[in-house]
């Protein structure tokens, strides 16, 4: 069993992921191929002068699968509860895992199955999202929401903030206490 699944591999599933990962919870992310970021070119990314949306997709969910996380190519058709977590069925395969992070832009279909709260979106052209609290939790337990679908904004930048802020809350609760992580640049000698 997985300790986290990610159903989603743009910037805020990836984030997510990264996050998960590093921490060493045992990780997996979906990508069905769904995403919008593929079809973007984006110039307003800190950090970034100007990458169109396939290469931030891809160089995210490379980082993520750096600190380990198995990263799954198939569209999750349904999620559902499954003894102490849940079952991720896939067009390939079924997985089980503890927590679940949805991360999945504008579609908010497998939260229907699930019993996740949904509810009217803010943002230009998305209509629903999951009503999440202010630290990503749904209203099951074990189900959390990222980026887009969690009703933030959809530029690239807000949702990979939003995916690691999700994954850092989830892994506080894990822990029992706040979760930090911060890699420190080796000084010269």
């Amino acid at each position: 069993m997985y300790d986290v699944a990610v159903i989603g591999s743009g910037p805020a599933g990836a984030s997510a992921a990264i996050f998960t990962a590093k921490a060493g919870k045992k990780t997996v992310m979906f990508d069905g191929d769904l995403g919008v970021t593929k079809r973007a070119w984006v110039r307003n990314h800190y950090g970034v002068v100007d990458v169109d949306g396939p290469n931030l997709v891809a160089t995210g969910k490379q980082q993520a699968q750096q600190f380990g996380t198995e990263s799954v190519e198939a569209k999750v058709t349904s999620v559902s509860k499954s003894g102490d977590g849940f079952k991720i069925v896939t067009e390939s395969g079924e997985y089980e895992a503890a927590n679940v992070i949805v991360a999945t832009g504008f579609w908010t279909d497998l939260a229907d199955n699930l019993g996740v709260k949904t509810k009217d979106g803010t943002e230009p052209r998305v209509k629903t999202i999951i009503d999440v609290d202010a630290e990503g939790r749904t209203n099951v337990p074990g189900v959390w929401a990222a980026g887009t679908v969690a009703g933030v904004s959809v530029h690239t930048i807000v949702t990979a903030g939003d995916g690691a802020r999700v994954a850092i809350n989830l892994l506080s609760e894990l822990a029992g206490s706040r979760y930090v992580d911060h890699d420190v640049l080796k000084q010269p000698e």
